[in-house]
């Protein structure tokens, strides 16, 4: 997936490093000289300029993303990237410091997809927030295993399937298995599998975006080659 972050500072950098470390596309924008400089010398694409305008934004290649954070410490900023990006289809993250009143939150989160306080979530929180609702990154296990909760979805190619008849990749293995609304537990292989059920798996990065598209259907297309070599392999250990 393609994110762009508004705020390369301590929030927007962790969050950029955790997504580019599974493997997505992610451009940084900021303000700041010295942010910037430090920024790049993590190999990170970043443009500098101001947030808040559209032109930066669309530098930062807007049109082509799928999420934008706006994870500045400046409210009117991360207000104002959301509304652009909001205004080109893009799902959009907010930060809100903890130092806001209530009402403040309510006046934005109408507005936003989703609204954080990176004093509570830490960087993961974030990540979970612009992967959005139907995968969610539960514990890092090593440097390239994590172990994420998905939902099913109408769109996804399992839905109507036992757990018997799942095929996963490789490098993923199915722990946990709830039904909507229900308790997570250990997977009886009768178990159909229907729009609102939750996953537990455990993933190489390398294999992540293949479990998302069998799990969930993600739009983003999985290659010919990626899906045949995947054909066979996996299924419940």
């Amino acid at each position: 997936m393609r994110f762009v972050i508004i705020g390369a500072g301590r929030v927007g950098l962790r969050t950029a490093r955790v997504l580019r470390e599974e493997g997505h596309d992610v451009t940084l924008v900021e303000l700041d000289e010295s942010t910037v400089r430090r920024a790049r010398n993590q190999e990170f694409e970043v443009v500098r300029g101001d947030g808040a305008r559209e032109e930066i934004l669309e530098r930062a290649g807007l049109e082509d993303a799928d999420a934008l954070g706006a994870l500045t410490s400046d409210l009117n900023v991360n207000f104002a990237a959301c509304m652009i990006a909001k205004h080109h289809g893009c799902r959009t993250i907010m930060r809100i410091d903890e130092d806001y009143r209530e009402e403040i939150y309510r006046k934005y989160a109408d507005e936003v997809d989703e609204v954080i306080y990176p004093e509570r979530l830490g960087a993961m929180g974030a990540k979970n927030a612009l992967l959005g609702g139907t995968i969610r990154a539960v514990a890092d296990i090593a440097a390239n295993l994590q172990v994420v909760e998905l939902t099913v979805t109408d769109e996804a190619p399992v839905r109507g399937y036992t757990i018997s008849e799942l095929q996963l990749p490789a490098d993923a293995t199915l722990l946990a298995f709830g039904k909507a609304g229900g308790e997570l537990g250990i997977p009886s292989p009768d178990e159909s599998l229907e729009t609102g059920d939750r996953l537990v798996v455990l993933a190489d990065f390398a294999v992540l975006s293949d479990v998302r598209q069998i799990l969930v259907g993600d739009p983003t297309p999985v290659s010919t080659a990626a899906a045949s070599s995947h054909q066979g392999h996996g299924g419940v250990n």
